[in-house]
């Protein structure tokens, strides 16, 4: 059976614009990375860290959208700087923070966000409508449904994790 990696889903988060800029800005570092495959297709992913990039690769948890390899790797980037007194530690810093900071990550997102699983698209385009309460939500979306609400001005920003499924 084929299958078809046009519907993979992912998490995603929708912030609210009258979040306040420290919720915000929290929920949004993250490493973005162009990746291709070995068949040459380009894409981008986002990651906790250099780490979590590393981890999910070796465990073939990172595969091309176009074609399913797992064979995939990082294309040259030009890096980005962080300019403000909040930039992150050496890059030797341990993996342990790294991972503390994605659970305080998670719980953030758990405690002040609904979770509205595959109905995200839609619940994300009722609330920035105005159709919806406004509040904070998250959920999972195929790649075209998160590619469509950002084209249409929604912010929605992927998400790390996947909801747990020890209820």
């Amino acid at each position: 059976m084929a299958l078809n990696w046009k519907c993979i889903h992912i998490t995603v988060i929708y912030i609210p614009e009258n979040a306040d800029a420290a919720s915000r800005e929290s929920l949004v570092k993250m490493i973005r990375y162009n990746l291709h495959c070995e068949h040459g297709h380009r894409f981008d992913s986002w990651f906790p860290d250099s780490a979590g990039f590393e981890n999910q690769v070796s465990r073939g948890l990172v595969l091309c959208p176009h074609c399913g390899s797992a064979n995939v790797t990082k294309a040259l980037m030009a890096p980005a700087v962080a300019v403000d007194s909040d930039a992150p530690g050496p890059l030797s810093a341990p993996a342990t923070a790294a991972q503390t900071a994605l659970q305080e990550l998670r719980r953030k997102v758990e405690a002040e966000s609904d979770y509205v699983g595959s109905e995200f698209a839609d619940e994300a385009r009722r609330i920035h409508l105005g159709e919806a309460e406004a509040r904070g939500i998250w959920g999972e979306a195929t790649n075209d449904d998160a590619k469509a609400l950002h084209d249409e001005g929604i912010p929605v920003a992927p998400l790390p994790f996947m909801r747990r499924n020890d209820g």
